[in-house]
């Protein structure tokens, strides 16, 4: 019954999915190295910290989880787990782990090993940003109150049993177990590394860290012990770092990069569209996206929500697609439109430079004021700020704008009280899950308003917290039209806060060398994954 509630609550996405998510005609086979390139460098490979575009899939690789996607689909499978069952009222899920799974340092990962792991990701003292996954396990109040260190809803009554008690029942759980937070680690490797592990990462994934560079490179290997036979198909994978987009478009061109990580920069994708190997080297399709200025609901004069309203009324969003070569849609919700719950009806708040500079008179703002905006220093992000820039101008706002290493506009958004205004492109929200409620508790709700979280403009609004607990605790198969409902009006009830400016909904375009097999191979699940597991060369 829980399989079938999924497969109808995702059949949507995943048909929309297709593009980017079938795999090529030809047989994978076993050998060869790729590398990728990157213009930042990577912050950590801790997957309780860890929560970028860039090292998102490398933590993936090094990692294993209880759960993952079945290739090609949004639709969770055992992984780590060899099996696993849900009590009929939806609050108890047992897993059995397959036996003889082996970390990098050679001990075998045992069931007290995935209660550690998610109770470290859970624990404040971590400062990861994705504690409030686990919100429905028992006892997760009373450790991120600080009442206690362990969670009382994990129970591991031998090596390969994991059983987690829920205190409501959650329709998202098995995503949750399938994210990069849910990843197994062992606890000596992370006390040894004395809080450095995230550059010194022992896990029990599809491949293993051997080299890392600081401000060059990453050479990750197969890992030969890998418990499922087959998998991965390349035998390593180097990242450059400190890459400009173009310069690797170049060498991409070249034979000497297989995958430009930061896609195809706008000024040059008519060009490679158009070419004679355009169709083998565009990877292109649409995905769970929302890029959006995040305004700071805890820095003045953004605390008053008529600013707020006003500056959703400035932004052009029509422009920015145009920057864009129009690889984005305008976008007027937090939620995608490939999303379940996003609301066709809704229209938002329209570009009007008059009315906007009527409500910042109303909030007693006659002449605008002064902010600044965050941004991205990777082409086009800079670009597209300065646009907002100019749209805020004719508000009367002036916005000076800060362009970072992604590192940093990450740490600043996560600051309380540091950054203003946000633009969130090149980190711009990509599902984690195919599910709704993923646009809300990282990035909308109380829980991702913390020191290190995601919600960057730390917009706390309990009663929309409660019903989205609400919405979340209704598991059963036959509510899942009245779940996606009300998920669908916590979002377009957010508006009426304005916290964000949603301003384009984007699709994904990279760009792959002619040797790479395949068409759309790259990506093979609806998160912001770039899966190595299947990526393979042409023999």
């Amino acid at each position: 019954m829980f399989k079938r509630w999924l497969q109808q609550t995702t059949m949507a996405t995943m048909v929309a999915l297709a593009p980017l998510s079938a795999m090529a005609e030809e047989t994978p086979k076993q050998g060869g190295d790729i590398v990728v390139t990157y213009k930042d460098d990577i912050t950590t490979l801790d997957p309780a910290i860890g929560y970028d575009w860039v090292n998102w899939s490398m933590i993936k690789s090094l990692y294993s989880r209880l759960m993952d996607y079945a290739p090609g689909t949004p639709n969770p499978v055992p992984s780590l787990a060899e099996s696993f069952t849900v009590s009929p009222d939806g609050l108890i899920y047992t897993f059995k782990l397959h036996k003889g799974v082996k970390f990098s340092n050679g001990r075998e990962v045992v069931a007290s090993d995935v209660k550690y792991s998610i109770e470290r990701a859970v624990d404040p003292k971590t400062q990861g940003p994705g504690a409030g996954f686990f919100g429905a396990i028992k006892g997760f109040e009373d450790e991120t109150g600080g009442k206690s260190t362990t969670l009382s809803g994990i129970e591991t009554p031998d090596d390969s049993t994991v059983i987690f008690n829920l205190s409501r029942p959650d329709a998202t759980f098995l995503h949750v177990l399938a994210i990069n937070f849910a990843s197994v680690v062992p606890k000596e490797a992370v006390e040894a590394a004395a809080g450095d592990f995230g550059k010194k990462p022992v896990g029990s994934g599809t491949f293993i860290l051997k080299d890392w560079t600081i401000g060059q490179q990453l050479v990750f290997e197969r890992n030969k012990d890998y418990f499922v036979k087959g998998v991965p198909y390349i035998d390593s994978f180097k990242v450059e770092v400190g890459q400009e987009p173009l310069v690797a478009l170049l060498r991409l061109q070249k034979g000497e990069v297989d995958i430009a990580g930061d896609g195809i920069p706008p000024a040059k994708f008519l060009e490679i569209k158009n070419s004679a190997d355009g169709a083998q080297m565009i990877v292109d399709g649409e995905q769970l996206h929302t890029g959006y200025i995040t305004l700071n609901t805890k820095v003045k004069p953004f605390d008053n929500v008529k600013v707020r309203q006003a500056l959703n009324m400035a932004i052009n969003k029509d422009r920015i697609t145009r920057i864009l070569n129009g690889r984005a849609t305008p976008a007027n919700q937090p939620l995608p439109p490939l999303m379940p719950g996003y609301d066709k009806a809704f229209t938002g708040y329209a570009y009007d430079v008059a009315k906007a500079k009527a409500l910042l008179a109303e909030a007693g703002y006659p002449d605008g004021f002064e902010t600044v905006l965050y941004s991205t220093n990777t082409d086009p992000q800079p670009r597209i700020a300065q646009a907002i820039q100019q749209d805020l101008a004719a508000i009367g706002v002036k916005a000076e704008v800060r362009a970072l290493a992604q590192a940093n506009v990450i740490s600043a958004g996560g600051t309380e009280g540091e950054a203003p205004m946000i633009w969130s492109g090149g980190m711009a929200w990509i599902a984690d899950f195919p599910d709704p409620s993923n646009f809300y508790g990282p990035i909308l709700g109380c829980a991702g308003a913390v020191p290190g979280g995601w919600n960057w403009s730390w917009y706390c609004n309990a009663d929309l917290d409660r019903r989205a607990v609400v919405a979340d605790s209704m598991s059963d198969p036959a509510k899942a039209a009245e779940r996606t409902a009300a998920w669908g009006k916590i979002f377009t009830d957010i508006m009426a806060d304005a916290p964000w400016v949603p301003v384009i909904n984007e699709r994904r375009v990279v760009a792959k060398s002619l040797r790479m097999g395949g068409a759309d191979n790259i990506y093979i699940d609806p998160t912001r994954v770039i899966n190595y597991d299947a990526i393979y060369v042409k023999q």
